[in-house]
């Protein structure tokens, strides 16, 4: 066997593997049984819930994660080694223990602060999105970092020796020439909160047609043992998920950024 088809070979395994756990769902439940499971108050709740929490979420990282990426990609300051590898804390430490991070920090005086004087977080709808945005703006600031690694700092140069302002370059240039990767980015980002669980159920709880997003609705589900309204919950979010990735790349086969 050539190393082509050992390679092919091997892809396609990976494929079967998660093809396989997706197509063992549709043993749990009959058509009109996931139709009612879909069209009932609580499914809508938390499909809203999950989809309006990753959109501000995703928006919020953004704001967030382009210059900080942009920043890390183009300049070096005091603290930068340290700064890049703190970016790794959602990665290597579980969403459950980010989320009792957060909880820490509400115990603190300034915690309690803001939950009293500002706004409460805790076991509320804000809940939901602070935890999410705590589980994905390290891994956002990681992929808008990736997209400007690959811009030409020459691009740049040329704008500034045209009398361009940093800023201005990088409105002009840079934006317009990473706006492929970033479309990317973000919809990563925003499937990457939508299947955010642990840290949610940590500071948000599993309040039915409050704190439900899809995650926390399969947990509760699966705890009273209904199955296959779990199973719906996971069909819905696989669908939601994959139909957003896959847009994506059509809308953007190339990916990465434009090529002058």
């Amino acid at each position: 066997m050539s190393f082509k088809r050992l390679s092919i070979l091997f892809a396609g395994s990976v494929f079967l593997i998660y093809a396989g756990l997706i197509i063992s769902l549709y043993s749990f439940f009959s058509t009109e049984h996931l139709l009612r499971i879909v069209a009932s108050a609580r499914t809508l709740y938390a499909v809203r819930l999950s989809i309006v929490a990753a959109s501000i979420t995703v928006l919020v990282s953004m704001i967030l994660a382009i210059p900080a990426a942009y920043a890390l990609s183009r300049y070096h300051f005091v603290g930068k080694r340290a700064v890049d590898t703190l970016l790794e804390l959602p990665l290597f430490v579980s969403p459950a223990a980010l989320g009792a991070m957060i909880l820490i920090f509400f115990n603190t005086p300034l915690g309690t602060w803001i939950q009293g004087n500002v706004q409460q977080f805790v076991f509320t709808v804000y809940g939901v999105i602070l935890a999410q945005l705590i589980a994905v703006l390290g891994i956002a600031v990681r992929l808008v970092k990736a997209v400007f690694d690959e811009i030409p700092l020459r691009y740049e140069a040329v704008a500034r020796t045209l009398g361009a302002s940093p800023c201005r370059a990088f409105c002009s240039v840079t934006l317009p020439h990473a706006y492929r990767g970033l479309f990317a980015a973000m919809v990563l980002t925003w499937a990457k909160a939508v299947g955010e669980f642990g840290a949610t159920v940590t500071v948000a709880g599993t309040i039915a047609m409050r704190t439900e997003t899809l995650p926390v609705s399969i947990y509760m589900r699966l705890a009273s043992a209904d199955i296959e309204g779990a199973v719906g919950s996971i069909l819905i979010l696989i669908t939601l998920s994959l139909a957003v990735l896959y847009l994506s790349r059509l809308l953007f086969p190339g990916g990465g950024y434009v090529r002058s």
